[in-house]
């Protein structure tokens, strides 16, 4: 038996996860209250969108508990063609596979014991104006035996590009690093963009944000309170970019860029993203997991 049983840091797991969940009601609440005040345009005429929520569960090899969360959906609303907002915590063993993965970016003892824990929230919007840019956001929480950390960002993904949104975005972004360490956006803006660039298309698959992971300076009230400002920062970042934009009329062609924009997040989404591959490979519900895919894509 080792000398010291690890720290379990259950006061800090449960403060995060309340946290999500605190966040998750917050931008549920306020893009509700977008799609009540959309009161112009072609789908003016419609209700206003509202969230289905549903809650998922994930058990373990054995059929036990293995934590679970909410899956929160709107569709076809009035701004949201498909929007997705999910929180979720989960425990267990890891797998052979994500066992490797974790010890191949140095998380000491995961092969010896491959507990972990995982807490988040995990956003994606699929808009219904074409001028309207997608967007993602997600922060979470890791546990195991042998380290900690946390992990999270936004990207801004529009189809047709205003270089007033992109800059709007990234100064909100960069207002919820600056107070905790000045040199923390430009190095997760540059993070995101090698994380967000797509490979085999030879581009980005938006205009960026910031993206970080493997967040442990040996201060967990520091550290999450970074990941708490970040969180913050979502919709100040995305609620203006999106009152400007959700009236501008859009022709076919518009609206085609835009399917074909989607395709690009989907193949990046199935191809490249750390959470997708980890939710699908923990067992975790997989209508949960691919949330993300756009509701219409396209491909020429």
């Amino acid at each position: 038996m080792p000398d010291q049983m690890p720290d379990m840091m259950d006061d800090q797991k449960a403060r995060a996860s309340a946290w999500f969940r605190e966040l998750r009601d917050q931008i549920v609440a306020a893009f509700e209250a977008l799609e009540d005040s959309q009161t112009t345009g072609p789908f003016a005429g419609n209700a206003p969108g509202r969230f289905e929520v549903k809650s998922t569960t994930r058990t373990s090899d054995d059929g036990s508990d293995a934590g679970g969360g909410l899956m929160s959906v709107m569709r076809g609303g009035r701004v949201f063609e498909k929007v997705g907002v999910n929180i979720s915590t989960v425990y267990g063993a890891l797998g052979e596979a994500a066992q490797k993965s974790m010890a191949a970016r140095g998380v000491p003892g995961i092969e010896a014991d491959p507990s972990f824990w995982a807490s988040g929230i995990s956003l994606v919007a699929h808009m219904q104006n074409p001028h309207t840019p997608a967007v993602h956001m997600n922060t979470r929480m890791f546990w195991t035996p042998g380290a900690w950390w946390f992990g999270g960002g936004a990207d801004l993904n529009p189809c047709l590009e205003y270089d007033e949104d992109t800059a709007h975005f990234h100064a909100a972004m960069k207002a919820g690093c600056d107070p905790h360490d000045p040199a923390y956006y430009n190095r997760y803006k540059a993070w995101a963009d090698e994380y967000f660039y797509i490979p085999h298309r030879k581009r980005a698959r938006g205009v960026g944000g910031i993206f970080y992971d493997d967040h442990n300076t040996g201060d967990w009230e520091a550290d999450f309170a970074f990941t708490q400002d970040v969180g913050r920062a979502f919709l100040p970042a995305f609620l203006p970019v999106t009152e400007k934009r959700r009236d501008t009329p859009w022709t076919e062609a518009d609206k085609d860029a835009q399917l074909v924009h989607r395709g690009l997040y989907a193949e990046y989404n199935l191809v490249y993203d750390r959470g997708t591959k980890f939710g699908l490979a923990t067992s975790h519900d997989p209508d949960a997991v691919l949330m993300s895919l756009p509701p219409l894509a396209k491909w020429v």
